[in-house]
């Protein structure tokens, strides 16, 4: 496969498909052709960058139906998540820009209104479209635009998200003409669970042969009847499926016929995810959901990584930790692989819980698990756990809650871009009392903190780690009241306080600094939420104290320790180093740190910046 931009040789019907005025265009005899094309396409730009697969695969017939039955950006398409946007990014005429998919300055891996009028929202949050598709369907009505449609995608695994029925509810109950169309493949990451999935299942099962049957000829909404009656339907809904996601004549055909009802609608498309790559179909965890770089012929990982990551060393340190304790349950939202919980899954599947897309009630379940004796380990990505803030407060620590919270993808994450940088946990869960938050530095320090956490039975815990690999061990070179300091040369100068991975970079910085006769003594608090007293200790020993942290700088580890010098009376100058207060962009994780002054030559900058008096935060090369 070559890596070139669609070619009119390469994919011939795709280098026609400029718009969706050309898709339009197109006659429907051409429809599984162009289809094909989108899906080799797909498979060799995604082999080469990564990316989301599976999904995307899935999602071709559905997307060409839509366009060709809607006219974007007229009528409005939204896409709950950007997993399943690359297929509408190809129709809105992007395909040049696969090239550089999830590359700095290139095509987002998820919905950009930066890139296409045709993208409405970009927030990769799930569950959350069919909020915005009511607001959206009532501004609409008050402003008297009746000609333009509303269309809400979302998939099976999103509706197990509470916030999806608290749009049901008020999208059912009005008489305001939103389409909703069900992308139903029986996944999320993993399966679907929980009694939706039972629900789907059944109406899928009934005579699902007849029902495509009777849409091939589907003029109006077919009665229903009441062994097959859907839960949308007693919302309020016409329900029209489920209807075969992969046969564009029928998806067209009951398309049409939701957009005339002018009622709200549900459309039940059944899909496979990964459908026509073999590798996808037959991967058994997520159906490639994601993927690195892969061979395209195999589907297998395009090079061996030799450093495991920091996601696979916390599930197998927690799976030792079940062996010792019987009391340690585990529960993640629709994510058991991405968060390292597969392998605490399999050797212990009664004291494992998938409560799908509903963070908030993966809080507060383990908050009734706590308070039936058991120590829960809520793993979820660090950028998600912000939707549970409320339950994480009110349920946990109001409570006093021995839960220990995980938290993978913290800071910088990289090409997934900014609704996935994990870089605002210590800000927001800073200020949750009785928290306690860790940050290890590396594979050892990961191990012995999450035993320190699991131990801990007076309070809530936390501890957060970045995506990726490990690197070596940093070592100690003593430890002082639960204070790691990593390095120590010449006087009492400089004190830098890291953050967790960071410490290689901020030794290496105090090694350049020592060579220019400034000492620096480099600290890791371990626990780096409350504040150690050990680490204020440290820092009324010093002449100035920079904090270093891959968290927003705004209410993070900086601005705790500047609080609580001040509180002392301590008059040492402190520096925050951090993130910017800004959405960042997606690009490689090394490349962003080093844009926003979290590398070496960033660090020792700084340092140099504030002791000549001047104030240097971050150091902004064009983000």
């Amino acid at each position: 496969m070559t890596s070139m931009s669609p070619a009119r040789g390469d994919y011939p019907l795709l280098a026609e498909i400029t718009g969706p005025k050309a898709l339009r265009a197109l006659p429907e005899e051409l429809l599984s052709d162009l289809a094909r094309e989108i899906r080799a396409f797909l498979v060799e730009k995604v082999s080469a960058s990564g990316g989301h697969l599976g999904p995307n695969l899935g999602m071709v017939e559905l997307t060409l139906a839509l366009h060709r039955v809607f006219d974007s950006p007229q009528d409005t398409l939204l896409f709950d998540i950007g997993h399943q946007g690359y297929v509408h990014k190809l129709l809105t005429g992007r395909a040049d820009g696969f090239a550089r998919l999830r590359q700095a300055g290139g095509l987002s891996g998820y919905l950009s209104r930066q890139e296409s009028e045709h993208d409405v929202i970009e927030n990769s949050h799930a569950s959350t479209v069919l909020s915005y598709a009511d607001g959206l369907a009532k501004a609409r009505q008050l402003t008297g635009e009746s000609d333009r449609a509303v269309v809400a995608v979302i998939g099976d695994g999103a509706l197990t998200g509470g916030m999806a029925w608290e749009a049901l509810n008020n999208l059912g109950g009005a008489e305001r003409p939103v389409v909703v169309v069900l992308n139903d493949n029986s996944r999320s990451y993993a399966p679907t669970v929980g009694g939706l999935a039972e629900h789907l299942r059944q109406l899928r099962e009934p005579g699902y042969d007849g029902w495509r049957l009777k849409l091939s000829d589907l003029t109006e909404v077919p009665a229903v009847p009441d062994e097959v009656r859907s839960v949308f339907a007693s919302l309020g809904f016409a329900y029209l499926g489920p209807v075969d996601g992969h046969d564009c004549e029928a998806l067209e055909r009951v398309l049409s016929v939701a957009q005339g009802l002018g009622l709200p609608v549900v459309v039940h498309a059944i899909t496979c995810k990964g459908k026509g790559y073999q590798p996808a179909e037959r991967e058994p965890n997520d159906r490639m959901h994601a993927c690195g770089v892969i061979d395209p012929a195999t589907g297998s990982a395009a090079k061996k990584v030799s450093a495991p990551s920091w996601t696979h060393v916390f599930g197998e340190e927690l799976c030792a930790l079940g062996r010792r304790r019987k009391d340690v349950v585990a529960l993640t939202a629709a994510m058991p692989g991405p968060t390292g919980l597969a392998p605490f899954r399999d050797t212990f599947p009664g004291r494992f819980f998938d409560v799908g897309i509903a963070e908030q009630h993966a809080v507060t379940c383990a908050a009734g698990l706590a308070t039936g004796g058991l120590h829960p380990v809520v793993a979820l990505y660090a950028t998600f756990v912000t939707r549970a803030l409320d339950q994480v407060l009110m349920d946990v620590a109001l409570h006093q809650l021995p839960v220990t919270f995980v938290l993978d993808r913290a800071g910088i994450t990289g090409p997934d871009g900014p609704s996935h940088h994990g870089m605002w946990d210590l800000t927001l869960l800073g200020a949750v009392p009785g928290l306690r938050i860790a940050a290890p530095r590396d594979a050892g320090q990961l191990t012995e903190l999450l035993g320190e956490a699991v131990a801990d039975q007076d309070g809530p815990t936390a501890l957060r780690f970045p995506k990726g690999q490990v690197g070596p061990d940093v070592p100690a070179i003593e430890r002082t009241g639960g204070v790691d300091i990593l390095y120590r040369r010449g006087g009492r100068e400089v004190l830098l306080i890291v953050c967790g991975p960071l410490a290689p970079v901020a030794v290496e910085a105090a090694q350049a600094l020592a060579v220019l006769d400034i000492g620096v003594t480099v600290a890791d608090p371990r626990w780096v939420l409350p504040v150690p007293e050990e680490v204020l200790r440290l820092a009324a020993g010093h002449q100035l104290v920079v904090t270093v942290e891959d968290n927003t700088r705004h209410g993070g580890l900086g601005t705790a320790v500047s609080q609580a010098l001040a509180d002392t009376g301590c008059t040492c100058p402190v520096r925050c180093l951090g993130l910017p207060s800004q959405f960042l962009p997606h690009a490689a994780r090394g490349e962003l740190l080093a844009r926003t002054g979290l590398d070496v030559r960033g660090l020792t900058q700084a340092v140099l910046a504030a002791r000549a008096g001047h104030r240097l935060e971050y150091c902004d090369r064009s983000l």
